[in-house]
């Protein structure tokens, strides 16, 4: 099994929405266009020179790379499918771990309410990178019941 806290990512250009479910499951999951990196040779040298495995949907490019993972299909939901097929880890952790845009780290926030955050909020966590905040409400909600049905 690969569990977030030992599995470091790198997702082309293809995979966009799939970066951010993967980052709300804990996976440190850096997305190709985030880096400015398009090119196959960047990304197989980035994913090699930090140790990540690939996700692409690119059968060329995960062949010529070890440490990847072709993803045959383009729905994200089936996607999530075949990386829970090939022993990924997808649940959403006890408390979120990283930001589901920029890939940075999340932190408590202190204030824990801010004006802009509902006030049934239990904890509120920003990304230290970004700022971002994040709190479980609807959306966690949704994507727990979708990581369930898998």
């Amino acid at each position: 099994m690969r569990a977030p806290e030992d599995t470091a990512l790198l997702l082309d250009v293809m995979c966009g929405k799939l970066a951010r479910l993967l980052r709300m499951c804990g996976y440190d999951a850096a997305y190709a266009l985030d880096r400015g990196v398009e090119d196959d040779e960047r990304l197989r040298e980035l994913a090699r020179r930090e140790g990540r495995v690939l996700l692409t949907r690119d059968e060329e490019l995960a062949r010529r790379t070890a440490a990847s993972v072709l993803l045959r299909t383009r729905h994200v939901d089936d996607q999530l499918r075949e990386l829970a097929d090939a022993g990924f880890e997808l649940a959403l952790p006890a408390e979120p771990r990283r930001c589901a845009s920029c890939n940075g780290p999340l932190e408590r926030a202190d204030p824990p309410h801010p004006e802009y955050v509902p006030n049934d909020a239990e904890a509120v966590w920003v990304c230290t990178n970004c700022g971002q905040r994040y709190w479980k409400g609807s959306h966690w909600d949704d994507v727990e019941t979708r990581l369930t049905g898998l």
